[in-house]
């Protein structure tokens, strides 16, 4: 199988029913994936707590372990880096005026992607209404998941795998924007259905209805790339 098909491979797993039921084999199991996720999240409690108090450094701490996942989620939801900056550096800044009142009722990235959720919601329909909305994201931020390939693709592989993230990347782009936030926190930041929930305050069954509408859309707008005949 060439390097190609395999990122052809990826693409479709990605809107495969599997993706959205279990992780890739790649990636680590359940168990220690869900320790890791909750050592971070008891780190980032107990630096927020201390911010609470009015501790710089942790806060400082804080937006370095988190400042990477914000502006590479809203840089795909904005496709525009500078702009995912701003956003980010809002949300962090939301995070220290709100520290008097914070308490742990939830996992911090939560809480986190909450404000971030709120902060570009209200930037993509002012864009809206300014109709200065651009569909061409950025694809430098978070790289995409990867399969094994111990061959070296050639100049016209690179192409084709290029086109085929580039045009995932615009179909994403071009969801709605409760859609888009979905996928790119399932697919891009691997978040858990639940997790989600909290962040789109939208139930489980709501969000797998959402993931589901994105998922036939993109397979809609992929379907020449991936080789499919949407018609069947």
């Amino acid at each position: 199988m060439t390097a190609a098909s395999l990122q052809q491979a990826s693409v479709a797993t990605f809107m495969s029913d599997t993706h959205w039921q279990s992780p890739a084999p790649s990636q680590p199991s359940p168990a220690a994936a869900g320790e890791e996720d909750l050592s971070v999240d008891a780190e980032s409690v107990q630096l927020m707590l201390r911010v609470k108090d009015g501790d710089v450094r942790a806060f400082e701490k804080l937006v370095e372990l988190h400042q990477n996942i914000v502006i590479g989620t809203v840089t795909r939801m904005l496709g525009n880096v500078e702009d995912a900056h701003d956003i980010a550096q809002q949300t962090f800044l939301r995070v220290w005026k709100s520290a008097p009142r914070y308490e742990p009722t939830a996992k911090f990235t939560t809480w986190l992607f909450t404000i971030a959720r709120n902060l570009v919601f209200n930037e993509t329909r002012k864009r809206s209404r300014r109709k200065e909305v651009s569909i061409e994201p950025e694809t430098e931020d978070d790289n995409p998941r990867q399969f094994a390939d111990h061959t070296v693709p050639g100049p016209d592989e690179l192409a084709q795998q290029e086109e085929l993230e580039v045009a995932l990347d615009k179909a994403i782009a071009a969801l709605p924007e409760k859609q888009r936030l979905a996928v790119i926190l399932r697919r891009h930041q691997e978040l858990p259905y639940e997790q989600i929930c909290d962040i789109l305050k939208m139930s489980l069954p709501a969000v797998k209805s959402l993931l589901f509408r994105a998922r036939t859309e993109l397979r809609k707008q992929l379907a020449s790339h991936l080789g499919e005949d949407i018609a069947a």
